[in-house]
């Protein structure tokens, strides 16, 4: 039996602690709040699989491929979408209650929904609008009744490590969690941002931690923004399932300007819609476009989007009588800690698995409502990586001829600036957010290099570290990257240029 620390309550954490407590492995999760704090927590959209007779796996493969804009790796893909129905039978029979047709929650087949650039209704909900929570706290009332020594509250400031190798985690408190296997799950980084649908937990711990420690990091530079959050206060998320069900945009004057933009409209790639919404808002002068669901009816809003028909009324507007104002907000992150299709990093001992991991699936891009059955898929390979025999638990963390990035010097100087959150989200917002240039990023990373590195005394000092970590590294990445592909948007590059279709790679100190 070997001794297995998972950092981070998501689906991806959640999944990979059930499953090697019941393969007999003594497992520690640790997570900085309370369980059910995670971006699984907060997801609106859904589980994107294959489940009916008229739906195909090639066919979730090739919607994959297309949404990850010439990025998405092969094989990576294949298994998500052939392992997809048995994570999920594996998620029921640990109690998620996905929404089926008909009356009760035994009533009928899985209820199947359409997001934007599915070519099928494969799209799983539990609660309408609250599939993540539904998943999250499922997978949480398992894990208490398990074997899973628990630490909630517990801020993991680095992995420990010993002739290269990973062998536990240092906390906040300077004591550590000795492992035979570190898994991080930490999710994203949404908060290197002044608008985000994340929460407030998602300071790139994991992704900072991995490239202290030295592990390859890859694609960083491609960030998804979430075209339509509520423009009000918390940047609430309004799914894409709504617009799946038939709500288009609106500029100013009502015109359904999307249509304009691509053939798809409403339902073309996030990158895309995102884009379109940001360049209307521009020639609005700032204003927020508009999102019209009126046509579907206060009633079936209700019923199909509680939460986003509370957290609408509570900002003051009815959706089901009036259209309501939307803006982009950084959403998912494809990029993370450079693992293969088993969680496995380029250093030993380290896993990581979920949003914090970048294993080629996403691409430039990420297809809609696969993250949550990633989380699930790969939570349970991660655990397979570990029982499998002769196997490695590291590898060499490059692909075949990737973009080579260089961090740049960080060392501390004597006249470094000290900074303040809200100074680093609005230059990543302003220098590599849905669009950036050379000009731009240069500048930001003279400017980040100019920060002296927080000491780490508190919980929120230990995340303000790991956010300019990360900050250096996603503008490093993209001004390496000269040209537009996926969620990655250069002015001055406009174009995506095929012989820059290869993934970068940058690796920590």
């Amino acid at each position: 039996m070997s001794r297995l620390v998972v950092v981070g309550s998501g689906v991806a954490g959640l999944t990979a602690a059930l499953e090697a407590v019941d393969a007999g492995h003594h497992v520690t999760l640790l997570t900085k709040s309370d369980l059910a704090q995670s971006n699984t927590r907060y997801a609106q959209g859904g589980v994107a699989v294959v489940m009916t007779s008229d739906d195909t796996v090639a066919e979730h493969v090739q919607d994959t491929l297309i949404a990850g804009a010439g990025l998405s790796d092969q094989e990576t893909v294949e298994v998500l979408c052939r392992e997809g129905p048995a994570a999920i039978r594996e998620m029921i029979e640990r109690g998620v209650q996905f929404d089926r047709q008909g009356s009760g929650q035994d009533g009928g087949d899985l209820a199947h929904g359409l997001e934007a650039a599915h070519s099928h209704a494969r799209i799983l909900h539990a609660g309408g609008d609250a599939t993540g929570a539904g998943i999250a706290y499922a997978l949480i009332d398992r894990l208490r009744e398990s074997d899973v020594e628990i630490h909630e509250r517990t801020t993991v400031v680095d992995v420990v490590l010993k002739g290269g190798a990973c062998v536990g985690v240092r906390l906040l408190d300077g004591s550590e969690h000795r492992a035979d296997a570190v898994v991080l799950a930490t999710g994203g980084a949404g908060q290197l941002f002044p608008y985000t649908t994340n929460p407030d937990i998602a300071t790139a711990d994991g992704l900072a931690m991995a490239l202290r420690a030295g592990a390859i990091a890859a694609d960083l530079e491609f960030y998804q923004f979430h075209p339509t959050s509520l423009a009000a206060p918390g940047n609430f998320l309004v799914s894409e399932a709504v617009r799946g069900e038939g709500a288009v945009l609106i500029d100013e004057d009502g015109h359904r300007f999307m249509a304009d933009v691509h053939p798809d409209a409403e339902l073309a790639p996030r990158d895309v819609v995102a884009r379109g919404i940001a360049e209307q808002m521009a020639r609005q002068k700032g204003k927020p476009v508009r999102l019209d669901a009126t046509a579907l009816g206060g009633e079936f809003l209700a019923r199909r989007f509680p939460n986003i028909d509370a957290a609408s009324r509570a900002q003051g507007f009815d959706w089901g009588e009036q259209p309501i104002p939307v803006t982009p907000a950084a959403h998912y992150y494809m990029g993370g800690i450079r693992t293969d299709e088993w969680g496995r990093t380029s250093v030993s001992g380290l896993y990581a698995v979920g949003e914090a991991a970048c294993n080629g699936l996403h691409g430039a891009n990420r297809l809609a409502s696969n993250s949550l059955l990633e989380g699930a898929v790969y939570g349970s390979r991660v655990v397979e990586a570990l029982e499998l025999p002769d196997q490695q638990d590291t590898f060499d963390g490059d692909w075949t001829d990737p973009l080579v990035v260089e961090l740049g010097d960080t060392a501390p100087d004597d006249d470094d600036e000290s900074f303040v959150r809200n100074d680093l989200q609005r230059l990543m917002w302003d220098a590599a957010g849905l669009s950036r240039n050379g000009d731009d990023l240069a500048a930001a990373a003279a400017k980040l290099a100019s920060w002296r590195q927080p000491g780490v005394t508190d919980a929120k000092s230990a995340e303000d570290a790991n956010l300019l970590v990360v900050a250096r590294a996603v503008v490093a990445s993209a001004l390496a990257r000269e040209e537009s592909r996926g969620g990655h948007h250069r002015t001055d590059f406009p174009e995506p240029e095929p012989s820059k279709a290869r993934h970068s790679a940058i690796k920590g100190a």
